[in-house]
């Protein structure tokens, strides 16, 4: 083998790593917010993990950047550890796919339809579609589409110049015995185990495998060993990606690595114990290409029906390796999960979800005890309010750094409605703890209101709690139509606290009133006020995000022209509700 062959085959190996990430980054792109719903279905139950974790894997190309990205959610506290366990052993199915597409290098037959399954045959006509994508479409997703083309075409290139590159080598009686020496289990498994831990890619180290099966010189018996060695040198991009994060992060590395090792160990024994007693007849016959994606494809199978029905023990295995430390209170996103916009993108959408939960649970508490205060009750919402203080900077900060990046257009929806929504979130927060503050004052200035000012502030209260529900439940739920009965509820709040001013004036002048109260009553109304421009502004982003423009000032004189039927209906029917 000269040194330009050397060249060729590490050539080759650049050319399909770069391919396999292309393709890989590309599909994600593609799924987009889709990811989300496998990440929830992920933690149902192992039937479905395990389906997840395969669906996953096959879509994104790459069990490894599964499995870092399980790492990333169990350092942030959005994923249990127990619910790894099927998905990891799903991605180890899903990963075998790689190896069958490869596979097609190795087609021979003078058919004109299985010639076209060839790579050298498809993967010139799929880059050049893929470049027309690219260089036509304006819209994201067939570009997207168009990247994975090319990716692939240049995956299939490398794997043909790595081919190329060992075709000499069959000739070559040293490099024949060099083959045969991997018979020996331990050498064969070590093999497979450092090439896949030092190129970080099983599919690479495979795709290699298959690439040397083509000089006719590789054995079944030098390629399993060699095989179930690569399955456990996957395990070390999670190990790496497990250096820095929370311990309960790291026992998923920990369970990756004891599934691959107890599984190659168990079939290992398994395999040269049943050879030994019945002779495989196979064992010395060459093997190919698609032979070499039947065998990882038994062994990952195999392993995985062997080991599901002890997940417990893996889990048990970990947690005896790795000490248990408790469960974070509030879950925030790991820097290993930017990587894959996608799934990030989905967990801040969910986090956004639960500091508009903490900040509806403010204003409920507060407008319900607005007249029975308490110092557990301060506490709790200043404690809220910290709460979600902390999820609009660490969410804040986080989206700002997809700025740079290439996202899908229902990722970037998410993340533009987020971004718009958070601040909002926030301030309805601090008008709840404001509310606490007119609360405590009543209580320690034993601050009396008229029948009539306490009719109105109960209404009114009622009135907030309801924009709040609906903001906050049309934002969860992305529902367009409860957020476009928001406006009307606005402007019947703003009316009502305006009439409540009003009566308040009078009642000041008639005596039945005190300017003490009239403060309170004030500061009271003012906070109301504002909780229901902030819920307005919730709606705004929430239609926003289901439209392609952003021009809230537009939307709202749209709304409020007088020939808007609709909304002159659901004015007439709040105002009947909260004022008459």
């Amino acid at each position: 083998m000269s040194i330009f062959s050397i060249f060729t085959l590490l050539g080759g190996l650049a050319f399909f790593i770069y391919g396999m990430n292309q393709m890989s980054h590309s599909l994600e792109r593609i799924a987009g917010n889709k990811m989300e719903q496998f990440i929830k279905k992920m933690t149902k139950n192992r039937l479905s993990g395990l389906i997840m974790g395969c669906i996953i894997t096959v879509a994104i190309q790459s069990s490894s950047a599964v499995t870092v990205m399980l790492v990333g959610l169990v350092n942030s506290g959005l994923m249990n550890i127990g619910n790894t366990v099927a998905v990891i052993m799903g991605s180890n199915i899903g990963t075998t796919i790689t190896a069958w597409l490869m596979s097609l290098v190795g087609i021979s037959s003078d058919n004109v339809v299985i010639k076209m399954l060839k790579p050298e045959s498809f993967s010139p006509l799929l880059a050049f579609i893929g470049i027309g994508l690219i260089m036509l479409s304006k819209q994201p997703k067939k570009k997207d589409i168009g990247n994975s083309f090319i990716g692939f075409a240049i995956l299939m290139y490398g794997m043909l110049m790595m081919s190329s590159s060992v075709a000499p080598l069959a000739e070559s009686p040293s490099f024949s015995g060099l083959l045969v020496s991997f018979k020996n289990p331990i050498l064969g498994v070590l093999t497979g185990l450092v090439v896949t831990a030092i190129i970080q890619s099983s599919a690479a180290s495979v795709g290699m495998l298959q690439a040397i099966s083509m000089t006719g010189s590789l054995s079944y018996g030098a390629a399993i060993p060699i095989i179930m060695g690569q399955n456990i040198g996957t395990c070390a991009t999670a190990i790496l990606s497990s250096i820095g994060v929370s311990k309960n992060a790291k026992k998923v590395a920990v369970i990756h690595l004891s599934f691959n090792l107890i599984g190659t160990l168990f079939f290992m024994a398994l395999y040269f114990g049943m050879h030994i007693i019945f002779d495989f007849g196979f064992v010395d016959k060459p093997i190919n290409p698609m032979g070499i994606a039947l065998c990882h494809s038994i062994f990952n199978i195999a392993t995985t029906v062997l080991l599901l029905p002890f997940s417990d023990q893996l889990i048990m295995i970990a947690s005896k390796t790795i000490k248990t430390e408790p469960e974070r209170k509030i879950a925030f996103l790991d820097d290993r999960l930017f990587e894959r916009p996608s799934v990030a993108i989905a967990e801040c959408e969910k986090l956004s979800y639960e500091m508009a939960d903490l900040s509806k649970t403010s204003v409920d508490e507060i407008v319900n005890k607005l007249f029975g205060y308490s110092v557990e009750l301060d506490e709790h919402i200043a404690e809220l309010e910290k709460m979600v203080d902390k999820y609009e900077d660490r969410l804040g900060s986080y989206l700002m750094r997809f700025s740079g990046k290439e996202l899908s257009v229902g990722d970037s929806r998410t993340v533009s409605k987020i971004l718009h929504t958070i601040g909002d979130f926030e301030r309805i927060s601090d008008y709840a703890l404001n509310l606490t503050e007119s609360a405590r004052e009543i209580s320690e200035k034993r601050v009396v209101m008229s029948d009539s000012a306490m009719k109105e502030l109960d209404k009114l209260g009622k009135a907030v709690e309801e924009i709040v529900q609906k903001a906050i439940g049309a934002y969860i739920s992305s529902d367009v139509t409860i957020a476009m009965e928001i406006e009307p509820l606005e402007q019947v709040i703003d009316l009502y606290t305006e009439v409540i001013r009003q009566n308040h004036v009078s009642r000041l002048q008639k005596g039945e009133c005190t300017i003490e109260r009239g403060f309170v009553l004030a500061d009271i109304l003012n906070n109301y006020e504002r909780i229901s421009d902030h819920c307005s502004n919730i709606a705004v982003a929430v239609i926003e995000a289901d439209s392609d423009v952003y021009d809230p000032h537009e939307y709202i004189s749209k709304l409020r022209e007088k020939d808007n039927l609709q909304f002159e209906k659901m004015y007439n029917t709040f105002r009947q509700k909260y004022m008459v």
